[in-house]
């Protein structure tokens, strides 16, 4: 029974055939698309303001150079958020609950913003490195936990997504089987379960946008150190 409730975290396939692929483009197939005309209806307003508030959000601590990074900041928000919203919904698959796409995601755009910050300035680069006024002998060993830190960003960015994300769906899981197997016993307890899981249901949709929020802060964050 334990290891039934991992059995959800495993990639889909259909006749040998892995179905990764169809869960990371259906997403992009259920967002509404932009229209030429002067008045767009309820769904494409409330996105089209969404997106403003965001990019404005995001963008207003960095300067110029850094709001070439809006377009992919914020379909990369809209894109795992609707991962995270869709894996919800009952006999769905997540994709942001396996490390190795969220390590793929986070990994290329934490080494994009070191590359920009060795190529822009490479003295406050590695200047990152060694905090000012630092006595001369903790210089060693202060290289060398700035740089674990350093490399050790992506593997947090990849594992906070991963582990927030496994952690809800295995709780409403083990919430939602409790309250089937309690149902013809107690049924009073089944009842007090069922809400407890409405809730938390309801708790895990706010936990799948802030988490996709916190993963973009945090490369923009990033890049902002290294503009």
């Amino acid at each position: 029974m334990a290891l039934n409730f991992f059995n959800q975290f495993e990639s889909p396939s259909f006749m040998w055939i892995p179905l990764m692929a169809l869960a990371l483009t259906l997403p992009w197939i259920l967002l509404p698309n932009p229209t030429l005309r002067w008045a767009n209806n309820r769904t494409l307003t409330v996105q089209n303001w969404t997106i403003g508030r965001f990019v404005h959000q995001l963008m207003s601590p960095l300067n110029m150079a850094g709001h070439k990074w809006a377009l992919l900041l914020t379909s990369l928000m809209a894109f795992i958020v609707t991962l995270n919203l869709l894996g919800l919904l009952p006999y769905t698959f997540t994709p942001t609950t396996q490390l190795s796409l969220n390590l793929g995601l986070a990994v290329p755009l934490w080494l994009a913003t070191i590359i920009i910050g060795l190529l822009n300035q490479p003295t406050h680069a590695l200047g990152h490195l060694l905090p000012e006024g630092t006595p001369t002998l903790l210089i060693p060993a202060l290289i060398v936990i700035e740089t674990i830190s350093l490399f050790i960003r992506p593997l947090a960015l990849g594992v906070r997504l991963t582990a927030n994300l496994t952690a809800g769906h295995l709780l409403i899981q083990l919430i939602a089987t409790a309250t089937f197997v309690l149902f013809p016993l107690m049924p009073v307890v089944a009842v007090l379960t069922g809400v407890l899981l409405f809730l938390l249901s309801l708790l895990e949709v706010a936990v799948a946008v802030i988490q996709a929020y916190v993963f973009i802060l945090l490369i923009s964050l990033y890049l902002q150190e290294n503009l």
